[in-house]
């Protein structure tokens, strides 16, 4: 478990390559058999990965991140399955999640364990929690489900479906947004022209990527901007300060998660293609 203290808008512009890539590129969050976790003092915001294999696994209240007898003592999490087929248990109730279902779990859960249908093909978990001052009930969303909106044009090379999951109008939660976008083949960009929204964080999961491709982020102000180098199933911390934009040598998916301040998802703050620097 890890606690990550994020540089600020000042700072990360005399970050080198491997520095930035330390403070918000979070890798091997997927490992057989384990559960992964990285705090951020952004938001106070919890990534991981789970992948069970022969049994099941626990999320447990991690000591170097939160100081609590159990996990969602007083937060929320959002669980997406990028895997096999697998199951969450929450307090006894068990849902099961297919690749592209999203389970929410509202604060005061005491119990959350998780299982794979086929350990030769494991679920890949994919989590992110914040603090919450309300309980929600937990809701499981499947990919049919979620609200979808096409976006983007083919000659942008942007051609994507954007679903949501936990937001107003779906599962209902104290701060928790999140959902999925899937890039249309012969697609790469996604958020472009992009934005930034100081009034929450954003994490950004990238998968479906071959091995040997990846995808580039593109992060910090718009007139000082800054790249990460993105594998696959490897996830980007997004501070409020930061613009997000990204393009991949081919086309792949991204879970994306907030949490902050407001939930309005067009709560943001377009940057012009032409002011990126």
């Amino acid at each position: 478990m890890e606690y990550r203290t994020l540089p600020d808008d000042v700072s990360y512009a005399r970050m080198t390559s491997e520095e930035l890539r330390r403070a918000f590129l979070v890798e091997g969050l997927f490992r057989a058999g384990a559960v992964t976790m990285v705090g951020a003092s952004a938001d106070r915001a919890i990534v991981g990965g789970a992948v069970p294999t022969a049994g099941e696994l626990a999320l447990e209240a991690p000591p170097e991140i939160i100081a609590a007898a159990t996990m969602l003592e007083r937060r929320e999490i959002g669980i997406a399955n990028v895997g096999g087929t697998g199951s969450v248990s929450a307090d006894g109730k068990r849902f099961d999640l297919r690749k592209g279902d999203i389970l929410y779990i509202g604060r005061g859960a005491r119990s959350i364990r998780l299982a794979s249908a086929d350990p030769g093909a494991p679920a890949a978990m994919y989590f992110v929690s914040f603090p919450a001052h309300a309980a929600y009930p937990t809701a499981l969303v499947r990919r049919e489900e979620a609200e979808a909106a096409l976006l983007g044009t083919a000659p942008g090379a942007n051609r994507r479906t954007l679903r949501r999951y936990i937001h107003a109008g779906g599962a209902k939660s104290c701060q928790l947004v999140m959902g999925i976008t899937e890039l249309e083949e012969g697609s790469v960009w996604n958020t472009m022209p992009p934005h930034t929204h100081m009034r929450r964080t954003e994490v950004y999961l990238y998968f479906d990527l071959p091995p040997d491709q990846m995808a580039v982020h593109l992060m910090g102000k718009p007139e000082e901007t800054r790249s990460l180098i993105v594998r696959d199933r490897q996830a980007v911390i997004s501070p409020p300060w930061s613009m997000h934009a990204g393009a991949g040598t081919q086309a792949y998916a991204f879970v994306w998660a907030m949490g902050g301040e407001n939930q309005e998802f067009g709560d943001m703050d377009a940057a012009g293609v032409g002011e990126l620097r």
